[in-house]
């Protein structure tokens, strides 16, 4: 096992770095055999790439970073967030504070017209019935379907907004990143695990 795990724009990440992160915040629940241990380590790199990525990025668009945190007090990755972004942005999202910046930034110079949100209105009526409505089982697109059932539209307007530039935030973020590692040179065994030219890659979406 060489010192460095990868380098990222000729600047090492090292594999003590990659270790803290693995006994810190990603402790293996039980014992695992060689190709497990193996696929951990290189999702591990991964994510710990991902951080140093959006270091990177908060430096070179000036943004302040909040201080470092112990592997403790490091958030978790909820289940919902792992099915929607998959493992390795979840995770780096938890364990990278630079990582949740980026993502804010990105978020906040989302623009959402009018016009979308007002299309989400109208196309997802069954998320906007009202209690009643919901009590009564009211079919939304449904001929008896009443206005009174839904909620109006300005009560929704602004979660509506929130939900769709949180949405086009987390895509700026995924092309963010899928650009970003095209400067990252991973050692041999420290390769993403969905890497086929390695025999144990894994790839799961």
């Amino acid at each position: 096992m060489t010192e460095q795990a990868a380098v990222v724009r000729g600047r090492p990440v090292t594999t003590a770095r990659v270790d803290t992160f693995l006994r810190g915040a990603a402790p293996a629940r039980q014992p695992l055999g060689p190709s497990a241990e193996r696929q951990r380590r290189r999702w591990a790199t991964q994510v710990v790439v991902a951080d140093e990525l959006a270091r990177r990025a908060c430096e070179e668009r000036g943004l302040t970073i909040p201080g470092e945190v112990s592997p403790a007090d490091l958030l978790a990755v909820a289940e919902t967030d792992v099915a929607d972004l998959g493992s390795i942005v979840a995770a780096a999202l938890a364990h990278s504070p630079a990582a949740r910046v980026l993502l804010a930034e990105l978020e906040a110079r989302e623009e959402v017209p009018e016009t979308a949100v007002r299309e989400y209105y109208d196309r997802n009526r069954d998320r906007h019935l009202t209690p009643d409505a919901l009590r009564r089982g009211v079919d939304p697109y449904g001929r008896t379907a009443a206005p009174s059932d839904l909620l109006p539209y300005p009560a929704v307007r602004e979660g509506i907004e929130r939900e769709l530039r949180r949405a086009a935030g987390r895509r700026a973020f995924f092309d963010w990143f899928d650009q970003a590692r095209a400067d990252v040179t991973c050692a041999a065994g420290h390769e993403h695990p969905g890497d086929p030219s390695h025999p144990d890659h894994e790839h799961r979406h």
